[in-house]
């Protein structure tokens, strides 16, 4: 096992005692970073991901994608939002992935239990309330994994910026089980 692993234990196992050290969690974050670095060896590689491939999944922190997918350091590149929705600022970095540094391939991935199921766009609106100014960005939260998954592989495939789109699928990654199911983009949803 690399020396940068070996040095790093996550957070969220140390014992109860280290959760009521003083001082924040980025304090510990900052420490966990200073082990890590003081055995960090550079792997020589550049931004290119070696598989050619960009991975948008929700931020969800029950989601290790690279343990999921078994992939390595440097192998994809990986987006990650609320909900996995692919969103203009997605289009972005997907496009820089593909003109800037080379990728091919496009997996979406969104999951069960997400928190965008339970949203609306009211949202908004409560935060306008609050703070007196309405957000210029959309909520895009959804009630149908299936369907959502398919809008963002259409949004992926019509996009003017991309330049690679016949490699596009979408996922929906169960918490439960860790089992991705793929979804079908040819399905219309139920009425």
């Amino acid at each position: 096992m690399p020396t940068s692993q070996r040095n790093s234990q996550p957070l969220s196992q140390h014992t109860a005692a280290d959760q009521q050290r003083p001082g924040t969690v980025t304090d510990r974050l900052v420490e966990a970073n200073e082990r890590y670095a003081s055995g960090f060896t550079d792997p020589g590689m550049d931004a290119r991901p070696v598989l050619g491939v960009a991975v948008v999944a929700c931020m969800d922190a029950r989601i290790d994608l690279h343990e999921a997918l078994g992939l390595s350091l440097g192998d994809c590149h990986t987006i990650r939002n609320a909900g996995g929705v692919v969103t203009d600022d997605i289009i972005r970095s997907l496009t820089i992935s593909q003109r800037a540094l080379g990728t091919r391939s496009v997996v979406l991935i969104h999951h069960t239990g997400c928190g965008m199921l339970d949203l609306t766009e009211d949202f908004r609106h409560d935060l306008e309330r609050e703070v007196g100014q309405r957000p210029s960005w959309a909520v895009e939260a959804f009630r149908d994994l299936d369907q959502d998954v398919r809008q963002s592989m259409e949004r992926v495939r019509t996009s003017p910026f991309l330049l690679h789109t016949g490699d596009v699928r979408g996922f929906v990654f169960d918490v439960r089980t860790g089992q991705l199911r793929e979804i079908d983009p040819e399905i219309a949803p139920e009425p």
